[in-house]
């Protein structure tokens, strides 16, 4: 027996000498004989620690008997079951043997067995009826379907019968974690007997002006010893390139890189495929697609200059040249009769007027630009105000900075001003250079570092070794601005070198706030057009890329987030809306215009996100294979803030059919989250023993209230009417 309200040993004396203490005051001047007092003060007292004693409300275990414990037994029911690869039989039909033949006879006798089968979602089964059917394998949510089927109730285990596989969107460890102890059965071979299989298809993120984009595939082949895997390319169905690339040995993933030039104003879709072999085990793993979204709107550049100069004219022309770029320019030309700047300005009509001071003034008018590109501007030109307002462009708006020129570094340039730490290196030389870097390209040259090499921003070939050469026959600088070493978290991409060999930070990046900045120490960098050949891309190409990776993450005032690929159902979508000042908009209308792969168009109202202000999220209901294309429009009462525009593949992949192999790692690690156990061949038959050690725990939950009874109702009565009768019959009321 125990008590559902205990009480700690102290509290209990303190109750005991309380309920003494009114059973004598009840009594005390009560003009009756001693013994007759002391009688009615002990039956009041004796009520009192009986309704105590009722109120700590004692319980027993209603039942020793392990039956009233459940085993729920959870077999999977996805499609992966349904491969005929366990010793020529499917594996759900292993399953079904299994539990026919051992799980049921061993475990219904002792237990209460349930038979469950989960994939998609769970439901209670026969053996007879077990399919594998399901689309995918939820296990995550399966396991919380179980601690919500049976709450409340004893659960002695959970007997788990899966291949492993686990792609839907629940934790299965967390999930594991709060439940029964698992006990699982792996089903299916550890290795694949016969199998090709495309493992994954990735888009680079691309900063080419000509909208070229790297495709990294990856594939492996089982049982085909080191024969060659055929990847065949096809672009929105056609075919356009096959390459035969033989592993190392069998097993041994290969990887392919293919440049694509998808269609800048349309999404445009992807499949690397491998032919299936006659033989081969499973079929669907064989492609997988990838989608490249349209190109964005063109990013808007603020391209600021100090003085007027060849660098101006040379970084114009290479912009004016990528169709991703708007570029509005300003150009200190020199000082009025009034000793004020003057400025000459070149920018579209309805944002000339915000730039005739040189800058703007306003977060609405500078947040309206993607990057901004300080040129030979010396921090007078400046105020501090627009300093400071340049700062939250870069960390609050999100937009990218870019600082060259060597007006721009003299006297420590920005130092001790708000733009001092959004610039990537230190603004002082007091380091003599880069100690950290070997490298030293000779006086002016140029050379990549380690990260350099791998950074979108300075590829301009298709190949490393390529690329290599092509920074190598770059002609000399003039010179170089001499600054300090990188700041904590940035990256120096290019170096040159000074005087004596020491080598010198040329181009370094580094994440600020929510946006990028950029500095370029290089003096007289025009010389790289006019001193390579006519046909030479890499300024253009060097300086395109530069703005574009800078603008790449700047946000617009709507922006829609969806993901590039998904499986057939409900897809989240999520809206960010935006004022002119980028503050998030909490009142905003959000309209969804969704039209699926057949060209239906569906129409959906996002709703609001109470835990992240201004931010909104939907639902496209995705029912079939193909491209979704959303497109999202914010409005506040009649205004329209703007637009967004997203694309979403679904089915570009089978995530069922992805690896499927016995996964004894997945079903190792929730059976130990959950405190059970993988069991291997043979462990069958101890697994009533383990379950038993669980039992008595969950036959605990079972409880039975003592006082809830008739009998505590007839003591309490029989007390009071004793007490009451010896009353009446010594003459007291």
């Amino acid at each position: 027996m125990t008590f559902a309200n205990p009480l700690p040993g102290w509290a209990i004396v303190l109750v005991i000498v309380a309920a003494a203490l009114v059973a004598w005051l009840a009594y005390r001047h009560v003009p009756i004989s001693t013994r007759r007092r002391h009688a009615l003060s002990t039956l009041r007292l004796v009520t009192l620690l009986w309704l105590i004693f009722c109120l700590m409300r004692p319980v027993t275990r209603a039942s020793e008997d392990t039956r009233d414990a459940i085993v729920p037994i959870l077999v999977d029911a996805s499609r992966s079951m349904g491969l005929a690869d366990a010793d020529g039989r499917r594996r759900i039909d292993v399953a079904r043997s299994l539990v026919e033949r051992q799980l049921l006879p061993a475990i219904a006798p002792r237990f209460h067995a349930e038979l469950l089968r989960f994939g998609e979602n769970v439901s209670a089964a026969e053996p007879a009826t077990l399919s594998a059917t399901d689309r995918r394998t939820g296990l995550g949510r399966a396991l919380q379907a179980v601690r919500d089927r049976y709450r409340g109730r004893p659960v002695a285990g959970i007997v788990l019968v899966s291949d492993g596989g686990d792609n839907g969107e629940v934790d299965a460890l967390a999930a594991a974690a709060t439940g029964a102890p698992i006990y699982a059965l792996g089903i299916g071979p550890k290795a694949s007997p016969r199998d090709r299989e495309v493992v994954s298809v990735t888009a680079a993120e691309s900063v080419l002006s000509d909208t070229v984009t790297d495709l990294a595939v990856s594939a492996v082949s089982h049982g085909y010893g080191t024969a060659p895997i055929e990847l065949r390319l096809l672009e929105n169905g056609r075919a356009i390139d096959v390459r035969r690339v033989a592993p190392a040995a069998d097993g041994v993933p290969v990887s392919q890189t293919f440049r694509v030039s998808p269609n800048r104003d349309v999404p445009t879709v992807y499949t690397v495929e491998v032919p299936a072999a006659g033989d081969e085990i499973v079929a669907e793993n064989n492609a997988r697609s990838v989608l490249v979204p349209a190109a964005a709107h063109p990013r808007r550049v603020l391209f600021v200059e100090g003085a007027p100069g060849f660098e101006h004219s040379f970084l114009r022309r290479a912009w004016a040249g990528d169709r991703g770029l708007e570029v509005d320019a300003v150009v200190r030309k020199g000082r009025d009769d009034s000793g004020a700047d003057t400025f000459y300005v070149q920018a579209a009509r309805s944002r000339a007027d915000a730039l005739t001071g040189g800058f703007p003034k306003t977060r609405p008018a500078l947040f309206d630009y993607d990057v901004v590109v300080l040129a030979n501007v010396d921090a007078d030109m400046l105020s501090s105000d627009r300093l400071e307002l340049t700062r939250a462009f870069v960390a609050e708006r999100g937009g990218g900075l870019l600082v060259l020129g060597a007006r721009a570094f003299q006297r420590q340039g920005f130092r001790d001003t708000a733009l001092e730490d959004v610039v990537p290196l230190e603004l002082s030389d007091r380091g003599g250079g880069l100690q950290q870097v070997a490298i030293s390209p000779g006086m002016n040259r140029v050379a990549l570092t380690r990260a350099g090499e791998d950074h979108p921003l300075m590829q301009l070939a298709a190949t490393p070794e390529d690329n290599q050469k092509r920074w190598a026959s770059v002609p000399p600088l003039a010179a170089v601005s001499p600054l300090g070493g990188p700041r904590r978290g940035a990256s120096v991409l290019a170096v040159t070198g000074g005087p004596g060999g020491v080598p010198r930070a040329l181009v370094a990046v580094q994440r600020y706030g929510e946006g990028r900045s950029m500095v370029f120490t290089g003096e007289a960098f025009w010389r790289w057009r006019m001193m390579l050949p006519s046909a030479d891309p890499s300024y253009d190409r060097f300086w395109r890329q530069a703005v574009r990776w800078l603008g790449q993450g700047s946000p617009d005032m709507v922006s829609l987030q969806a993901p590039v690929a998904a499986g057939p159902g409900d897809v989240p979508v999520v809206i960010d809306a935006r004022n002119p000042s980028f503050a998030p908009e909490r009142d905003a209308t959000v309209d969804l215009r969704i039209t699926g792969p057949a060209g239906r168009v569906e129409t959906a109202r996002a709703q609001s996100d109470a835990s992240h202000p201004g931010r909104y999220r939907a639902n496209v209901h995705a029912t079939q294979a193909g491209v979704y294309r959303v497109a999202a429009e914010a409005r506040v009462g009649t205004s329209t803030l703007g637009s967004a525009t997203s694309a979403v593949l679904v089915g570009g992949v089978d995530p069922e059919m992805t690896d499927p192999r016995l996964n004894e790692d997945t079903l190792t690690r929730v059976a130990r989250a959950s405190g059970g156990q993988l069991l291997t061949a043979g462990d069958e038959v101890t697994l009533v023993d383990r379950l038993r050690t669980g039992a008595p725990a969950a036959a605990l939950a079972v409880r039975s209230d003592l006082w809830h009874t008739g009998w505590s109702f007839a003591i309490i009565a029989l007390l009071l009417a004793a007490e009451w009768l010896l009353r009446r019959s010594w003459g007291l009321r």
